[in-house]
């Protein structure tokens, strides 16, 4: 590779790990928020990578050995479906928010709603 692709991939690769910090952020802080209106403690986990999965468990009112079954391929995608449906619950919203959720873009504006909504 010569110079100006080596310069061209490191200018990239620190974009791309610049916008995975923002989305990231982003998600932290709808999860704490989502934590903080369900009066679930330690809304800081959701800052910590695997604490803010255990966070959301507790915020859906889950068993935490739920946590076990999202190791599980293809049940961790259905574990994380009823996880997402039990906190659209327990903020009050509807279920059908989930479908949101799996869209790419929308899921943002799903987690902002579930976060920021009253």
């Amino acid at each position: 590779m010569d110079r100006g692709g080596a310069a061209f991939f490191a200018e990239f690769l620190w974009l791309f790990l610049c916008l995975i910090a923002v989305f990231y952020i982003y998600a932290a802080v709808c999860v704490m928020k989502i934590a903080e209106k369900t009066n679930t403690p330690d809304a800081w986990w959701a800052w910590v990578p695997i604490l803010n999965v255990v966070l959301l468990i507790k915020i859906a009112g889950k068993p935490l050995w739920w946590i076990l079954l999202l190791i599980i391929p293809l049940v961790n995608l259905i574990i994380l479906i009823l996880v997402w449906i039990a906190v659209c619950e327990a903020r009050q919203k509807s279920p059908a928010l989930v479908i949101g959720l799996l869209l790419p873009v929308v899921n943002l504006v799903v987690l902002g709603y579930l976060a920021f909504s009253d």
